[in-house]
């Protein structure tokens, strides 16, 4: 898999007694993370529709940076404060970016995209 910037997206479900508990997880585990190579970022997105599911997406520069994290020794302790709020109906999908317009045209950047 190659191309440019790759957005991985998983769910989350706060526990009805436990409200705040994926804000706290996200926040929790974003800070540990600040500085991985390859991560250009993540952000948290809320339901409008159901306020109580979530939306981690995170940015990377690309499939290999986000691989080797993956792969390597500190991804899971890192991610496990987020493990057993995810959403057991929604599995976590990884997109590479192919295309992007903004509001004055196609981005283009060192990759071509």
């Amino acid at each position: 898999m190659t191309g440019g910037r790759v957005r991985v997206m998983l769910w989350a479900v706060e526990p009805a007694g436990d409200p705040g508990a994926v804000e706290r997880a996200y926040h929790e585990i974003s800070s540990k993370l600040v500085g991985t190579p390859g991560l250009l970022g993540n952000r948290l997105l809320r339901s409008a529709a159901e306020p109580s599911r979530f939306a981690v997406v995170s940015e990377w520069t690309s499939m290999a940076e986000f691989a080797a994290w993956e792969s390597g020794a500190e991804h899971k302790p890192a991610t496990s404060p987020l493990r057993p709020l995810q959403d057991p109906e929604m599995r976590a999908v990884i997109y590479t970016e192919v295309a992007a317009y903004g509001p004055d045209g196609p981005f283009t950047g060192p990759d071509g995209i």
